[in-house]
């Protein structure tokens, strides 16, 4: 078996927004108290939400990138974005650690130009 999704994220302009329009669609409830790097999202903007699946979140800001995201769960995320790399993807955030976690997180395009992100430990 390869490695797990093991969070998703949605990116967009207006944050409160989309937490609003996904939590009145799939009953979803988000938590905004927990960090987040300030290159996935504005601070106070990004909201972790639990599912019956993946975990995931919802944040922003005018001044991001709407996107939707995957991330795989990997052992070296660095080792791993430079597989990416060498495989013909291309570098787009990271690695950076995720305040206050033991978490690295880093983004890469595949060779089509689709977001996918890596996660592993600190």
């Amino acid at each position: 078996m390869g490695r797990p999704v093991v969070h998703f994220e949605i990116i967009g302009t207006d944050p409160a927004r989309l937490r609003g329009y996904y939590g009145e669609l799939f009953g979803w409830e988000f938590d905004t108290s927990g960090p987040v790097s300030e290159r996935v999202s504005e601070p106070g903007g990004y909201g972790f939400v639990e599912t019956d699946g993946i975990p995931g979140g919802v944040g922003g800001g005018a001044a991001y990138e709407r996107h939707v995201v995957f991330y795989v769960g990997v052992p070296d995320v660095a080792a791993a974005l430079a597989e990416a790399e060498r495989l013909g993807g291309t570098r787009r955030m990271g690695p950076d650690r995720a305040p206050g976690r033991d978490l690295v997180v880093a983004h890469f395009t595949d060779p089509e130009g689709n977001l996918v992100g890596l996660a592993g430990p600190a």
